[in-house]
């Protein structure tokens, strides 16, 4: 598929996907949400892809947000049909991935901007990104996913204050608080993620992604996560992966995974 808003390259079994839209800071409108759906589902798809790192074209932003202007005029169940599309599409979609996703923050990462770094599951940022959620500066609130995965990585009351203020957190403030892992100069932004990523793909990409879903269990209403965690540690008895790692390690050498 040909992409217009996007690039995508696959290198020694990394995945990259660059959201392409410089002249507006890379800001997330619906043909952009449709073709990083697709990117993410070949990726996925894709036998050669381990990992997934998703970043911005050029140095200022990561995604700066929405396109406003293409919902500006929307009536209420517009409204709805948007939120509930693109958490569908996009957000959850990303999260529920069993290939592991890194975000590398590179400048702003503002409304769905940083709802889409929260969606994946790791975030890395450079030392001059900022983020924030400022939805209520327009009268709406988050709806990518916002007001749910913000209080689940910083805590309530940070989310709260965040929310309701409309501020902008620094790259260091965002570490201090858990909203992302690392902060690096930005230009080893891009070599740290890919050093992540190969320490993943050392690993089984089975179990990495029996582990990615029993981790999302814990935050789904009406699902256990120990009963889901329990129930993944069981299948990984019966997958190739399982037999060679423990064979690799009693013959004391490295395991060669095949994901199954």
């Amino acid at each position: 598929m040909n992409y217009e808003n996007i690039l995508t390259s696959i290198d020694n079994n990394i995945t990259t996907i660059t959201i392409n839209r410089p002249t507006k800071l890379n800001a997330l409108n619906k043909a952009t949400i449709e073709e990083l759906h697709h990117a993410f589902a070949a990726a996925a798809k894709d036998k050669q892809t381990k990992v997934i790192i998703l970043t911005g074209t050029g140095e200022k932003a990561f995604v700066a947000g929405a396109d406003i202007a293409e919902f500006a005029n929307f009536s209420v169940e517009e409204g709805v049909q948007l939120a509930a599309s693109g958490q569908e599409k996009l957000f959850n979609f990303v999260e529920r991935l069993r290939v592991p996703v890194i975000a590398a923050v590179n400048g702003f990462a503002l409304g769905g901007g940083l709802e889409l770094a929260m969606a994946c599951h790791i975030r890395v940022a450079s030392d001059n990104a900022k983020m924030g959620l400022p939805e209520v500066s327009l009268g709406v609130i988050p709806g990518y996913g916002g007001t749910q995965r913000l209080p689940q990585l910083i805590g309530k009351g940070r989310a709260m204050e965040m929310i309701m203020t409309a501020g902008m957190v620094t790259a260091e403030e965002a570490y201090r608080t858990g909203l992302v892992n690392h902060v690096l100069a930005q230009a080893d932004l891009m070599e740290f993620c890919t050093g992540i990523a190969q320490k993943m793909m050392k690993n089984s990409p089975m179990a990495i992604g029996m582990a990615i879903n029993a981790v999302n269990a814990n935050f789904k209403e009406g699902e256990n996560g120990f009963d889901t965690e329990i129930k993944s540690f069981g299948k990984c008895f019966g997958t190739n992966d399982f037999k060679e790692g423990t064979t690799a390690f009693l013959e004391k050498r490295k395991a060669v995974f095949s994901g199954e």
